[in-house]
């Protein structure tokens, strides 16, 4: 690899796709990955590429798949129903395969008591199938209708900001580790 094709994974953003877990009507979704956007674009080094599995009817099926590749590392903002994660999530990860390939995956969950680990953990296995590296560090968010102020603010900001911040410089890493290695040995080549 040349030393400019290095430095230059080093100090280009790294293309995040943020990607809806739910797509009921009202969804509590909306207010989590605003929150969680906002926390990405604050840091320098990211760029947001919103996947929104609600919006797939609207973008037709070649666009959506162009965007998905172009990401070199993925955030999961998912909520946890009866225990797991939401279906049209599920049909979103499985309409793609060689895009998730070699590729770091992280977690902002929400739910009640759990804050929506049980369906991180399910997604774990997904992603694990799909060839995809998931972050250990997570931002979960217990009794989230209460943490959220009308206007999206959470109430007390200082453990989710120094989660989200361990969770994105880890992501980093992994996001330049691994496009490091497509690029000198392309992933499909080893399956």
């Amino acid at each position: 690899m040349s030393q400019w094709r290095q430095q230059n994974l080093m100090e280009s953003p790294i293309r995040v796709g943020l990607v809806y877990g739910s797509t009921r009507p009202g969804r509590f979704c909306d207010t989590v990955a605003r929150w969680a956007s906002g926390q990405i674009v604050a840091r320098e080094g990211f760029a947001v590429e919103i996947i929104d599995p609600a919006a797939v009817e609207t973008v037709s099926t070649v666009s959506l798949n162009g965007r998905v590749a172009a990401c070199d590392a993925f955030i999961v903002v998912t909520p946890e129903y009866n225990h797991g994660y939401p279906a049209p999530l599920k049909a979103l990860i499985d309409s793609f395969g060689p895009e998730w390939h070699a590729k770091p995956v992280a977690f902002v969950s929400y739910g009640g008591i759990s804050g929506g680990l049980r369906a991180v953990e399910q997604l774990r296995l997904v992603f694990a199938e799909l060839h995809a590296v998931t972050i250990r560090d997570s931002v979960s968010f217990a009794g989230a209708w209460e943490q959220f102020d009308a206007n999206g603010a959470l109430r007390n900001p200082e453990r989710a900001e120094r989660s989200m911040d361990a969770m994105l410089r880890r992501l980093h890493w992994w996001a330049v580790s691994l496009a490091h290695a497509r690029d000198i040995w392309p992933y499909a080549k080893t399956v």
